[in-house]
């Protein structure tokens, strides 16, 4: 049976990273930048076996490493598989005020559209996860598009294909939930990590990204996850009510013109008053009679 067999546009599909059996083997950093005829650029090793500080316009799927000190002195290398969320509520499409830059199929995959971008940064601004990213060169705005092209005809996308634990799942968003609830379960029970869970936020309507954590009530220690991600309040409002008013201010003066001109009439051009000559200077004989008169 051929992995992500079936799961086209109709069916709403979902990504399951296991951090638990993640080994950091950055497999599926290579498997996406291959599939996706992306180069390797320099990396940054800064005291860390990360590849670099963040993700990139050109890179879109980066492990996250973090030496954590648990409770009873022992060390703890955290890792994370840190890619666009694709969220059921996206800020992104919030923010974005392109038409067709940025869709949202069915099956829950947020995709860019390159070709309507207009480059204006405002899905950076939305997005809680720091993930779309802009290239100077190209002047449009990238990110990952959980394989679309591959979804779309069966296939599982490329990261998960390379993925050598079995540390990646792919299928429906339901089948996931249950796999990866069941995972924390036997973390939970049979590995002593009592506060494993499931990672899945609700302040973004859910994601089609899902993680099983150890410390699920902390997520902010797998690279920055943030514990409670929501849309910032500036795109909701000025994409909500802002654009409202806007619009029924623009209404407003329409219809005030209209008005104007029902009961005035066409504005009317003002005569031009007759020029009046500039009077001529007296010549210099004429002076001194004109004085003495």
């Amino acid at each position: 049976m051929v992995p992500g067999a079936g799961l086209n546009r109709e069916f709403t599909v979902c990504k399951l990273v296991d951090t638990s059996t993640c080994i950091g083997c950055k497999a599926c950093e290579v498997a996406c930048l291959e599939w996706n005829g992306y180069t390797f650029t320099e990396t940054t090793f800064d005291n860390s076996y990360q590849t670099m500080p963040e993700t990139a316009w050109n890179y879109w799927n980066l492990i996250k490493f973090n030496e954590h000190e648990r409770a009873d002195g022992s060390m703890m290398l955290l890792m994370r598989k840190d890619q666009c969320m694709h969220c059921a509520d996206p800020g992104c499409l919030a923010a974005c005020p392109a038409d067709g830059a940025i869709v949202q199929y069915a099956n829950g995959i947020v995709d860019f559209q390159q070709a309507n971008c207009i480059g204006c940064g405002y899905c950076m601004t939305g997005c809680p996860f720091n993930i779309p990213k802009f290239s100077p060169t190209a002047r449009k705005v990238f990110k990952c598009t959980l394989c679309n092209d591959r979804v779309s005809v069966g296939l599982e996308p490329a990261c998960i294909k390379a993925c050598p634990t079995g540390c990646l799942h792919f299928g429906t968003k339901l089948e996931m939930k249950e796999l990866a609830e069941t995972r924390a379960e036997q973390l939970r029970k049979h590995s002593g990590f009592a506060d494993a869970g499931v990672y899945d936020p609700e302040g973004v309507g859910g994601t089609h990204v899902i993680y099983v954590l150890h410390d699920v009530k902390h997520p902010e220690l797998y690279g920055g996850l943030p514990k409670d991600p929501q849309i910032p309040w500036s795109v909701r409002l000025w994409k909500g009510p802002l654009k409202w008013l806007g619009n029924v201010a623009m209404i407003g003066g329409i219809v005030g013109m209209a008005m104007h001109y029902m009961r005035f009439g066409p504005k009317k051009e003002e005569p031009i008053p007759p020029s009046i000559p500039p009077s001529t200077p007296p010549s210099a004989d004429r002076g001194g009679q004109e004085r003495r008169v």
